[in-house]
Protein backbone atom coordinates (compact mmCIF):
# COMPACT_ATOMS: atom_id res chain seq x y z
CA UNK A 1 0.00 0.00 0.00
CA UNK A 2 1.30 3.33 -0.73
CA UNK A 3 1.74 6.50 1.99
CA UNK A 4 -2.24 7.37 1.23
CA UNK A 5 -3.63 4.23 2.13
CA UNK A 6 -1.37 3.35 5.32
CA UNK A 7 -3.00 7.26 6.28
CA UNK A 8 -6.03 6.23 5.69
CA UNK A 9 -5.56 3.39 8.07
CA UNK A 10 -4.08 4.93 10.48
CA UNK A 11 -6.61 8.03 10.84
CA UNK A 12 -9.44 5.07 11.01
CA UNK A 13 -7.83 3.37 13.70
CA UNK A 14 -7.26 6.93 15.70
CA UNK A 15 -11.16 7.04 15.06
CA UNK A 16 -11.31 3.94 16.43
CA UNK A 17 -9.53 4.25 19.61
CA UNK A 18 -11.71 7.70 20.07
CA UNK A 19 -15.06 5.86 19.62
CA UNK A 20 -13.14 3.32 22.19
CA UNK A 21 -12.57 5.39 25.18
CA UNK A 22 -16.04 7.11 24.58
CA UNK A 23 -18.10 3.84 23.81
CA UNK A 24 -16.57 1.04 26.48
CA UNK A 25 -17.54 2.90 29.75
CA UNK A 26 -21.10 3.18 28.23
CA UNK A 27 -20.84 -0.87 27.32
CA UNK A 28 -19.80 -0.74 30.94
CA UNK A 29 -22.54 0.97 32.45
CA UNK A 30 -24.96 -0.92 30.11
CA UNK A 31 -24.14 -3.90 31.53
CA UNK A 32 -23.02 -5.88 28.57
CA UNK A 33 -20.78 -8.01 29.61
CA UNK A 34 -19.42 -11.18 28.72
CA UNK A 35 -20.47 -14.53 29.55
CA UNK A 36 -18.29 -17.45 29.30
CA UNK A 37 -18.94 -20.55 28.14
CA UNK A 38 -18.95 -23.24 30.31
CA UNK A 39 -17.35 -25.99 28.21
CA UNK A 40 -14.44 -23.67 27.12
CA UNK A 41 -10.96 -23.50 28.72
CA UNK A 42 -10.71 -23.24 32.44
CA UNK A 43 -8.35 -20.60 32.20
CA UNK A 44 -10.70 -18.26 29.92
CA UNK A 45 -13.17 -18.08 33.29
CA UNK A 46 -11.50 -14.51 34.46
CA UNK A 47 -12.97 -13.24 30.81
CA UNK A 48 -16.19 -13.32 32.79
CA UNK A 49 -17.53 -9.77 32.65
CA UNK A 50 -15.35 -8.01 30.76
CA UNK A 51 -17.59 -5.74 28.17
CA UNK A 52 -18.69 -7.17 24.95
CA UNK A 53 -20.63 -6.04 21.79
CA UNK A 54 -18.09 -3.95 21.11
CA UNK A 55 -18.43 -4.34 17.09
CA UNK A 56 -20.98 -1.50 17.83
CA UNK A 57 -18.10 1.32 18.64
CA UNK A 58 -16.76 -0.61 15.15
CA UNK A 59 -18.93 0.03 13.39
CA UNK A 60 -19.98 3.59 14.62
CA UNK A 61 -16.03 3.84 13.65
CA UNK A 62 -16.79 2.66 10.48
CA UNK A 63 -19.36 5.20 9.68
CA UNK A 64 -17.60 8.08 10.81
CA UNK A 65 -14.93 6.78 8.73
CA UNK A 66 -17.50 6.89 5.68
CA UNK A 67 -18.74 9.81 5.94
CA UNK A 68 -15.18 11.79 6.80
CA UNK A 69 -13.32 10.08 3.33
CA UNK A 70 -17.45 10.94 1.49
CA UNK A 71 -17.60 7.19 0.49
CA UNK A 72 -20.52 7.52 -1.34
CA UNK A 73 -19.53 5.66 -4.58
CA UNK A 74 -23.64 3.80 -5.67
CA UNK A 75 -21.21 0.32 -6.68
CA UNK A 76 -20.02 -0.38 -3.12
CA UNK A 77 -23.89 0.51 -1.28
CA UNK A 78 -23.93 -3.33 -1.66
CA UNK A 79 -21.20 -4.18 -0.03
CA UNK A 80 -21.96 -1.75 2.82
CA UNK A 81 -25.38 -2.93 3.45
CA UNK A 82 -23.94 -6.68 4.20
CA UNK A 83 -21.49 -5.10 6.65
CA UNK A 84 -23.77 -3.84 8.56
CA UNK A 85 -26.76 -5.99 8.00
CA UNK A 86 -24.03 -8.78 9.76
CA UNK A 87 -23.77 -6.18 12.43
CA UNK A 88 -27.21 -5.53 12.94
CA UNK A 89 -27.61 -9.34 12.81
CA UNK A 90 -25.11 -10.08 15.51
CA UNK A 91 -26.41 -7.32 17.54
CA UNK A 92 -29.40 -8.83 18.27
CA UNK A 93 -27.75 -11.81 19.22
CA UNK A 94 -25.60 -10.05 21.16
CA UNK A 95 -28.18 -8.68 22.91
CA UNK A 96 -30.10 -11.08 23.67
CA UNK A 97 -27.04 -12.97 25.19
CA UNK A 98 -27.02 -9.85 27.53
CA UNK A 99 -30.34 -9.31 28.58
CA UNK A 100 -30.75 -12.75 29.59
CA UNK A 101 -27.00 -13.23 30.98
CA UNK A 102 -26.40 -16.41 28.77
CA UNK A 103 -23.80 -17.11 26.22
CA UNK A 104 -26.15 -18.04 23.89
CA UNK A 105 -28.45 -15.70 21.91
CA UNK A 106 -29.84 -16.69 18.81
CA UNK A 107 -30.73 -20.18 17.88
CA UNK A 108 -28.26 -21.49 15.32
CA UNK A 109 -31.69 -21.77 12.88
CA UNK A 110 -32.37 -18.11 13.68
CA UNK A 111 -28.86 -16.51 13.19
CA UNK A 112 -28.43 -18.69 9.66
CA UNK A 113 -31.97 -18.13 8.26
CA UNK A 114 -30.69 -14.29 9.32
CA UNK A 115 -27.49 -14.60 7.41
CA UNK A 116 -29.08 -16.14 4.23
CA UNK A 117 -31.27 -13.84 4.02
CA UNK A 118 -28.66 -10.80 3.80
CA UNK A 119 -26.75 -12.81 1.56
CA UNK A 120 -30.30 -13.37 -0.41
CA UNK A 121 -30.67 -9.70 -0.77
CA UNK A 122 -26.57 -9.09 -1.40
CA UNK A 123 -27.00 -11.23 -4.54
CA UNK A 124 -30.50 -9.94 -5.69
CA UNK A 125 -28.10 -6.79 -5.65
CA UNK A 126 -25.58 -8.00 -7.33
CA UNK A 127 -27.39 -9.82 -10.28
CA UNK A 128 -30.33 -6.88 -11.11
CA UNK A 129 -28.50 -3.78 -10.00
CA UNK A 130 -25.55 -4.47 -10.61
CA UNK A 131 -25.44 -6.98 -13.27
CA UNK A 132 -21.87 -8.74 -12.02
CA UNK A 133 -20.28 -11.37 -14.16
CA UNK A 134 -21.00 -15.24 -13.09
CA UNK A 135 -17.62 -16.17 -14.44
CA UNK A 136 -15.82 -17.72 -11.30
CA UNK A 137 -11.43 -17.37 -12.14
CA UNK A 138 -9.33 -20.25 -11.05
CA UNK A 139 -6.12 -18.32 -9.43
CA UNK A 140 -2.75 -18.80 -10.52
CA UNK A 141 -4.09 -19.39 -13.99
CA UNK A 142 -6.40 -17.87 -17.12
CA UNK A 143 -8.65 -20.61 -16.34
CA UNK A 144 -12.44 -19.31 -15.94
CA UNK A 145 -15.67 -21.26 -15.63
CA UNK A 146 -19.10 -19.03 -16.11
CA UNK A 147 -21.30 -20.94 -13.33
CA UNK A 148 -24.57 -18.42 -14.63
CA UNK A 149 -27.31 -18.54 -11.87
CA UNK A 150 -25.24 -21.15 -9.36
CA UNK A 151 -22.91 -18.56 -8.99
CA UNK A 152 -25.35 -16.70 -6.59
CA UNK A 153 -26.02 -20.39 -4.72
CA UNK A 154 -21.94 -20.18 -4.24
CA UNK A 155 -21.92 -16.44 -3.62
CA UNK A 156 -24.02 -17.07 -0.68
CA UNK A 157 -21.99 -19.96 0.15
CA UNK A 158 -18.91 -17.79 0.91
CA UNK A 159 -20.60 -15.15 2.85
CA UNK A 160 -22.30 -16.94 5.19
CA UNK A 161 -19.14 -19.36 5.47
CA UNK A 162 -16.68 -16.88 5.90
CA UNK A 163 -19.25 -14.73 8.61
CA UNK A 164 -19.01 -18.19 10.76
CA UNK A 165 -15.61 -18.55 9.98
CA UNK A 166 -14.36 -15.53 11.23
CA UNK A 167 -16.48 -15.62 14.13
CA UNK A 168 -15.39 -18.89 15.42
CA UNK A 169 -12.05 -17.15 15.04
CA UNK A 170 -13.02 -14.58 17.92
CA UNK A 171 -12.21 -17.03 20.97
CA UNK A 172 -8.92 -14.77 21.76
CA UNK A 173 -7.84 -11.11 22.77
CA UNK A 174 -6.97 -9.64 19.66
CA UNK A 175 -6.86 -12.94 17.03
CA UNK A 176 -9.82 -12.49 14.96
CA UNK A 177 -9.26 -8.36 14.97
CA UNK A 178 -5.51 -8.98 14.05
CA UNK A 179 -6.14 -12.01 11.58
CA UNK A 180 -8.88 -9.99 9.65
CA UNK A 181 -6.74 -6.59 9.52
CA UNK A 182 -4.05 -8.92 7.57
CA UNK A 183 -7.05 -10.36 5.00
CA UNK A 184 -8.04 -6.82 4.85
CA UNK A 185 -4.68 -5.69 3.43
CA UNK A 186 -4.64 -7.76 1.01
CA UNK A 187 -8.29 -6.87 0.20
CA UNK A 188 -6.51 -3.57 -0.42
CA UNK A 189 -4.37 -4.22 -2.59
CA UNK A 190 -6.09 -6.34 -4.30
CA UNK A 191 -8.92 -4.07 -5.29
CA UNK A 192 -6.70 -1.23 -6.15
CA UNK A 193 -4.51 -4.27 -8.56
CA UNK A 194 -8.18 -3.68 -10.15
CA UNK A 195 -8.71 -0.05 -10.21
CA UNK A 196 -11.49 -0.75 -7.38
CA UNK A 197 -10.65 2.14 -5.50
CA UNK A 198 -13.81 2.37 -3.41
CA UNK A 199 -13.38 -0.79 -2.62
CA UNK A 200 -10.00 -0.57 -1.49
CA UNK A 201 -10.54 2.47 0.58
CA UNK A 202 -13.66 0.27 2.42
CA UNK A 203 -11.25 -2.43 3.11
CA UNK A 204 -8.41 0.56 4.10
CA UNK A 205 -10.89 1.61 7.01
CA UNK A 206 -11.82 -1.84 7.91
CA UNK A 207 -7.84 -2.38 8.23
CA UNK A 208 -7.70 0.32 10.46
CA UNK A 209 -10.73 -0.45 12.65
CA UNK A 210 -9.11 -3.84 13.56
CA UNK A 211 -5.88 -1.79 14.28
CA UNK A 212 -7.64 0.76 16.50
CA UNK A 213 -9.56 -2.10 18.04
CA UNK A 214 -6.34 -4.23 19.02
CA UNK A 215 -5.56 -1.15 21.22
CA UNK A 216 -8.77 -2.43 23.40
CA UNK A 217 -8.89 -6.17 22.71
CA UNK A 218 -4.96 -7.42 22.41
CA UNK A 219 -4.86 -9.85 25.76
CA UNK A 220 -5.94 -8.85 28.37
CA UNK A 221 -8.79 -7.59 26.23
CA UNK A 222 -10.89 -4.59 27.76
CA UNK A 223 -13.61 -5.40 25.68
CA UNK A 224 -14.57 -8.04 23.04
CA UNK A 225 -15.95 -7.50 19.33
CA UNK A 226 -18.94 -9.81 20.01
CA UNK A 227 -21.11 -11.72 17.02
CA UNK A 228 -21.88 -7.54 16.22
CA UNK A 229 -17.90 -7.38 14.62
CA UNK A 230 -17.26 -10.73 13.87
CA UNK A 231 -20.29 -11.61 11.85
CA UNK A 232 -20.03 -8.11 10.02
CA UNK A 233 -16.16 -8.37 9.29
CA UNK A 234 -16.78 -11.74 8.07
CA UNK A 235 -19.16 -10.77 6.09
CA UNK A 236 -17.23 -7.72 4.44
CA UNK A 237 -14.42 -10.31 3.47
CA UNK A 238 -16.77 -12.39 1.88
CA UNK A 239 -18.11 -9.29 -0.06
CA UNK A 240 -14.92 -8.14 -0.94
CA UNK A 241 -14.22 -11.19 -2.37
CA UNK A 242 -17.13 -11.48 -4.54
CA UNK A 243 -16.90 -7.60 -5.59
CA UNK A 244 -13.09 -8.55 -7.19
CA UNK A 245 -14.10 -12.13 -7.87
CA UNK A 246 -11.35 -14.19 -5.70
CA UNK A 247 -13.88 -15.84 -4.18
CA UNK A 248 -11.54 -19.23 -4.61
CA UNK A 249 -8.78 -17.11 -3.68
CA UNK A 250 -9.98 -15.80 0.08
CA UNK A 251 -9.49 -19.63 0.68
CA UNK A 252 -6.13 -18.80 0.89
CA UNK A 253 -6.11 -15.24 2.22
CA UNK A 254 -8.53 -16.16 4.98
CA UNK A 255 -6.71 -19.76 5.71
CA UNK A 256 -6.63 -19.05 9.13
CA UNK A 257 -10.07 -18.97 9.03
CA UNK A 258 -10.76 -22.11 7.17
CA UNK A 259 -8.77 -23.83 9.36
CA UNK A 260 -10.69 -22.46 12.01
CA UNK A 261 -13.65 -23.42 10.90
CA UNK A 262 -12.52 -26.97 9.33
CA UNK A 263 -11.77 -28.06 12.98
CA UNK A 264 -14.91 -27.54 14.12
CA UNK A 265 -16.82 -29.23 11.65
CA UNK A 266 -13.90 -32.28 11.31
CA UNK A 267 -14.50 -32.55 15.21
CA UNK A 268 -18.21 -32.59 15.33
CA UNK A 269 -18.44 -34.98 12.49
CA UNK A 270 -15.29 -37.67 14.17
CA UNK A 271 -17.21 -37.55 17.31
CA UNK A 272 -20.71 -38.25 16.14
CA UNK A 273 -19.53 -41.05 13.49
CA UNK A 274 -16.47 -42.27 15.52
CA UNK A 275 -17.47 -41.41 19.36
CA UNK A 276 -13.94 -39.79 19.60
CA UNK A 277 -12.29 -36.08 19.06
CA UNK A 278 -9.59 -35.00 16.73
CA UNK A 279 -8.71 -32.42 18.60
CA UNK A 280 -8.53 -31.34 22.16
CA UNK A 281 -11.43 -29.01 21.90
CA UNK A 282 -12.46 -26.71 18.59
CA UNK A 283 -12.16 -23.79 16.92
CA UNK A 284 -8.71 -24.88 16.75
CA UNK A 285 -7.27 -22.46 18.54
CA UNK A 286 -8.27 -23.78 22.02
CA UNK A 287 -6.27 -27.38 21.08
CA UNK A 288 -3.20 -25.09 21.21
CA UNK A 289 -4.09 -23.78 24.50
CA UNK A 290 -4.89 -26.91 25.73
CA UNK A 291 -1.64 -28.52 24.55
CA UNK A 292 0.03 -25.89 26.91
CA UNK A 293 0.95 -22.70 24.39
CA UNK A 294 -0.02 -19.98 26.43
CA UNK A 295 -2.87 -17.34 24.37
CA UNK A 296 -0.40 -15.40 23.94
CA UNK A 297 1.32 -17.37 22.00
CA UNK A 298 -1.49 -18.91 20.01
CA UNK A 299 -2.39 -15.27 19.04
CA UNK A 300 0.64 -14.30 17.54
CA UNK A 301 1.22 -18.20 15.69
CA UNK A 302 -1.82 -17.42 13.95
CA UNK A 303 -1.35 -13.43 13.14
CA UNK A 304 1.96 -15.33 12.11
CA UNK A 305 0.23 -17.64 10.03
CA UNK A 306 -2.51 -14.90 8.41
CA UNK A 307 0.63 -12.72 7.01
CA UNK A 308 1.80 -16.12 5.52
CA UNK A 309 -1.41 -17.08 4.16
CA UNK A 310 -2.25 -12.95 2.72
CA UNK A 311 1.33 -13.15 1.27
CA UNK A 312 0.58 -16.15 -0.84
CA UNK A 313 -2.52 -15.16 -2.02
CA UNK A 314 -1.66 -11.94 -3.18
CA UNK A 315 1.67 -13.72 -4.48
CA UNK A 316 -1.39 -16.19 -6.22
CA UNK A 317 -3.46 -13.19 -7.78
Amino acid sequence: MDMTYWLIALSSAAIMIAVGLAGIPLLRRLNARQEVREEGPQSHRRKSGTPTMGGVLMMAALAISLVLYRVDAVDIYWLLFLVFGYALLGLLDDGIKAVYKRNLGLTARQKMLGQLLLAGVFCYGLSTVEHMTTVLHVPYSNLVWDLGAAYYALAMVVIVGTSNAVNLTDGLDGLAAGTVAVAMAAYTWIARMQGMMDVALVSTILLGICLGFLVFNYHPAKVFMGDTGSLALGAGLAGMALWTHTELLLIVIGGVFVAEALSVILQVTSYKTRGKRIFRMSPLHHHFELGGWGEVRVIHTFWLAAILCACVGVWLY
